[in-house]
């Protein structure tokens, strides 16, 4: 297969990652990442349970040290305001007061605005590399640092109204996300719920390996899932109704102001696993890629957003 390179390269990789064109993004720095990706991708997936969150932080504050440049440059290109930016998430979570706990909060640009909009919110991460340095402080923001696995062993049981994640569990090792969800389901309040955001299966891969036009994830993407997947794993870890998100488009919520509001359905999630029985059947990944984008115009979201509740 023929990789792409020079030019070419700088701007799939500046599209996937929403860096400004004007930022200073060479083909050295682009070849750097993968090959680092490619590396410590072995060393995650190999790790045992027993040393899992040691590997985890010692590869992840690997990235970004030696990537140090990747945290100031991603998503520079995002110039939405953050109340349209996140309104998702506040339309499913709702009105203050409730305490949230952030699983991988990154930068911590979700964390920080929910505290800013009167949420009591801990944010955390496996590696300080990311988290808290990167954010002004605020007094109904504190941070932690978790394996973002067991969290019953860092937070009191049912101790949180709501628990959120945003592009995280396709880094978490495969064997991982049923005790992820049991952790999820442990420290949250009885009626609290748990929201998620994470690639679809059919529309990657959606990590550096799709600059380099791979069909399968090579790089700190360790999985990416399907409805069905998350759907069965979340009920097998106790939550009994989860549904899916439908969000209006961020171009409408640009020409709306926001006004428009997402919505949890189950309806919706039936619909969207009917869809993706009908992309999975493809043969081929790159088929079942361009189905997935194709169907948008049928309001199939190829990011999996879902909601699940613990009665």
């Amino acid at each position: 297969m023929e990789e792409p390179r020079g030019q070419e390269l700088v701007r799939r990789y500046t599209a996937n990652y929403a860096i400004a064109s004007d930022r200073m993004v060479t083909e050295e720095m682009i070849l750097q990442h993968w090959e680092l990706e490619k590396r410590l991708r072995k060393q995650l997936l190999d790790s045992s349970p027993t040393d899992r969150w040691q590997t985890f932080d010692r590869c992840y504050s690997q990235l970004f040290g030696e990537l140090d440049w990747f945290n100031r440059l991603v998503h520079s290109d995002v110039t939405d305001l953050p109340s349209i930016l996140h309104r998702n998430w506040i339309d499913i979570i709702g009105d203050p007061p409730a305490r949230i706990y952030e699983i991988g909060s990154g930068k911590g640009e979700l964390a920080h605005h929910l505290a800013r909009r009167g949420f009591l919110v801990k944010a955390t991460e496996i590696t300080r590399e990311r988290g808290q340095k990167w954010v002004s402080s605020h007094p109904n923001l504190s941070w932690g640092v978790s394996d973002g696995i067991h969290l019953d062993r860092f937070e009191a049981k049912a101790s949180y109204d709501v628990v959120i994640s945003n592009q995280v569990v396709e880094h978490l090792h495969p064997n991982d996300l049923p005790y992820h969800f049991l952790g999820v389901f442990s420290i949250l309040c009885k009626g609290g719920r748990y929201i998620l955001s994470t690639p679809h299966a059919a529309a990657g891969p959606s990590d550096i390996s799709r600059v380099f036009k791979r069909d399968t994830p090579m790089g700190t993407h360790l999985k990416e899932y399907t409805y069905r997947e998350i759907v069965i794993s979340l009920r097998q870890a106790g939550f009994r109704r989860v549904h899916a998100v439908l969000r209006p488009p961020m171009r409408v919520r640009r020409m709306c102001q926001g006004h428009l509001k997402a919505k949890a359905s189950g309806s919706y999630m039936a619909y969207l696993r009917m869809i993706e029985r009908l992309i999975g059947a493809l043969p081929r990944q790159r088929a079942r890629r361009q189905a997935a984008r194709a169907s948008k115009l049928i309001l199939f979201a190829d990011n999996i957003m879902a909601v699940a509740t613990k009665a």
